[in-house]
């Protein structure tokens, strides 16, 4: 009767320390994706431009986590797909230039004494960086602006530049900063 006792206390302890194991995975592997994503959403440029094929970065980094490809963001050009890389030990390949092409930061600038008010480009606006109201004259807010480009084809009398902004000692980002970004990221999670 001892061995019996014995046996089924042995077979419970295993049984619970099973099903604690399973659980200890399964709640890693819950918690793991958010951080994963986070990391990417982080290296991602926050455009929100939508080129990529998704309404912002962050769904994108969600898609990236889920196995998209990472190479669809032509505002982060060759720069974030290395530091994608990186960060999820995958091969870097080319831009997806059916996504469009990578080229230098833009600001919209609207050239007020044409602009006629139509609001337009505050609706078309991701982040909101478009002051003005209707019938008024509208601004950009240059801090805001992600240079997304998306303003520009509303406008009925097109009075919207996209202007390159030109590097200077103020925004100019040393290379290996970047680099430095991603390292952190992936050692973050």
């Amino acid at each position: 009767m001892t061995v019996l006792i014995l046996a089924v206390t042995g077979l419970v302890l295993v049984a619970a320390i099973v099903i604690w194991l399973v659980a200890a995975v399964s709640e890693n592997a819950r918690t793991n994706a958010p951080a994963l994503e986070e990391r990417i959403n982080r290296l991602l440029p926050q455009t929100q431009y939508g080129q990529c094929g998704h309404p912002g970065c962050r769904p994108y980094a969600q898609a990236i986590a889920a196995g998209e490809a990472i190479n669809r963001c032509p505002p982060g050009g060759p720069e974030t797909i290395a530091n994608l890389s990186r960060l999820l030990g995958v091969p870097a390949i080319p831009l997806d230039i059916s996504h469009g092409e990578h080229s230098p930061r833009k600001l919209a600038f609207i050239r007020e004494a044409e602009c006629i008010g139509c609001t337009k480009c505050i609706q078309a606006c991701p982040v909101d960086a478009i002051l003005g109201a209707a019938k008024l004259m509208h601004t950009v807010i240059e801090s805001e602006c992600t240079g997304c480009d998306l303003c520009v084809a509303p406008c009925p009398v097109d009075c919207i530049d996209m202007l390159t902004i030109p590097i200077t000692p103020q925004n100019w980002q040393w290379p290996m900063a970047a680099a430095s970004t991603a390292s952190t990221a992936r050692k973050a999670g």
